[in-house]
């Protein structure tokens, strides 16, 4: 997966918007769900993402996978970062993402939750 794979597969889920909303890190490119955030990276070196993992499952997956690591700066609970270093299919990788959508979306209004499924 590169940059634009990335860019376009976190765009083609409902109500996702991209912003570069932190002053201080220019060059970090963030996609949310109607304000709320599953996914960040460095747009100028693609070498890892963040994403939202299920509590439960973090620790089995980081064991698994040495790509997928505790984040620099989100919740070590919540968050992981992945490293692109070419070990994880993009199958798996676009699952990682539908799952940290997916647990965004679950947090959010069951109205606007079922106005999403449409």
């Amino acid at each position: 997966m590169n940059i634009e794979e990335y860019r376009t597969y976190c765009l083609s889920k409902p109500a996702v918007t991209e912003s570069i909303p932190f002053p201080k890190l220019p060059n970090v490119l963030v996609y949310k769900v109607l304000g709320k955030m599953f996914t960040a990276t460095d747009i100028t070196t693609f070498t890892s993402f963040s994403i939202k993992c299920d509590p439960e499952t973090i620790e089995e997956l980081r064991a698994k996978y040495p790509a997928m690591q505790e984040p620099s700066y989100f919740s070590k609970k919540h968050w992981s970062r992945v490293v692109m270093d070419g070990t994880i299919s993009d199958k798996v990788l676009c699952g990682w993402l539908d799952i940290s959508y997916n647990l965004v979306v679950a947090k959010l209004p069951k109205k606007i939750q079922m106005e999403l499924e449409k």
